[in-house]
C-alpha cells in the first residue's frame, strides 16, 4: 500500500511538472512595493517569479540587445516606446498600470523648504542629485520640471546625474547631496530625507508606469501582469503612495 502511494505521488509530481518561472524587468522606483505584491502573489499561485530592478533605459536596453524577460514595467511611456518601435513587446497587453509624483528632497539633517514658484533656483553648495537627465525617467521627468521652472539654466553644470532613481535617493539620504529629486513614492523608503518641495504637474510629462509582455513569454507571466492590473495588488500601490490608473 505505502509503495503504491509513493508510485501515486511520484506520478502526480512528474506530471504538475517543473515550478513556473518569470522574470519581470521593471523600474527602480517599484523596488519594495513590487517585491511585497509578488510575495503576496506567490502565497496564491506559486510561481518562480525573478524581479530584475534598474533604471527603464538599462532595461530597454538590456531586452534590447536579447536579454530574457517576460514583463516590462518602466516609469515612463517613451521606454516602452521604444521597445514597441523595436516590436520587441507584445502590443497587445500594454497597459498603463500606475502615476507618480515628482519632488525636491533634502536630507532629514539638514531640513529646508524650497520655494517651488520662485523665479531662480535655492541657494546651496554641492550637487543636485538626480536620474541621469538623458536617458532615466526621473530625470528626465527633472530635467523638464527645472526648464518648465526656469531654473534649468542654473542648474544643469551641478546636477549630478545617476543611474537610476534610487541611487539619486541613496546620495541625499547619506548627506552627499543637499538636494535631489526623487518620486514621492521613494521618499517613503527612508526616514533619511524629507520632501522639500513638490513640482507643478503641469512642469513636466505625467509620471506613468506601463507595462507589457515582451514576445514569447511565459503563459505565467500574462497572469501576473493580470494581478498586477487587479484590486489586490491596488491596494498594495496605494498604499506605497502610487496613483492606481483604472483599467
Amino acid at each position: 500500500m505505502r509503495r503504491t502511494l509513493r508510485t501515486l505521488l511520484a506520478v502526480s509530481v512528474m506530471f504538475a511538472g517543473p515550478a513556473r518561472a518569470i522574470t519581470v524587468y521593471a523600474a527602480a522606483s517599484l523596488t519594495d512595493v513590487l517585491d511585497a505584491i509578488t510575495e503576496k502573489y506567490q502565497q496564491i499561485r506559486p510561481t518562480d517569479i525573478r524581479l530584475s530592478y534598474a533604471s527603464s533605459s538599462t532595461l530597454a536596453r538590456q531586452i534590447e540587445a536579447g536579454a530574457s524577460a517576460d514583463l516590462y514595467i518602466p516609469a515612463d511611456e517613451q521606454w516602452m516606446d521604444y521597445l514597441s518601435e523595436r516590436d520587441l513587446i507584445d502590443k497587445g497587453s500594454r497597459r498603463s498600470l500606475l502615476r507618480n509624483s515628482l519632488v525636491m528632497i533634502a536630507p532629514v539633517d539638514h531640513p529646508r523648504q524650497v520655494d517651488m514658484a520662485a523665479a531662480t533656483p535655492p541657494g546651496f553648495d554641492g550637487r543636485l542629485c538626480m536620474g541621469e537627465p538623458d536617458s532615466v525617467p526621473a530625470g528626465m521627468y527633472g530635467r523638464q520640471a527645472l526648464a518648465s521652472l526656469g531654473w534649468w539654466p542654473f542648474l544643469e553644470a551641478r546636477v549630478a546625474g545617476m543611474q537610476d532613481v534610487r541611487a539619486a535617493l541613496a546620495f541625499v539620504a547619506r548627506g552627499e547631496c543637499p538636494l535631489g529629486i526623487v518620486y514621492e513614492t521613494d521618499t517613503r523608503v527612508t526616514d533619511q530625507v524629507m520632501i522639500a518641495g513638490r513640482f507643478p504637474e503641469h512642469s513636466h510629462m505625467p509620471v506613468r508606469y506601463p507595462a507589457a509582455l515582451l514576445h514569447g513569454a511565459d503563459p505565467a507571466a500574462r497572469d501576473f501582469l493580470d494581478y498586477l492590473s487587479g484590486p489586490e495588488a491596488a491596494t498594495l500601490f496605494r498604499a506605497a503612495g502610487f496613483t492606481v490608473i483604472a483599467p
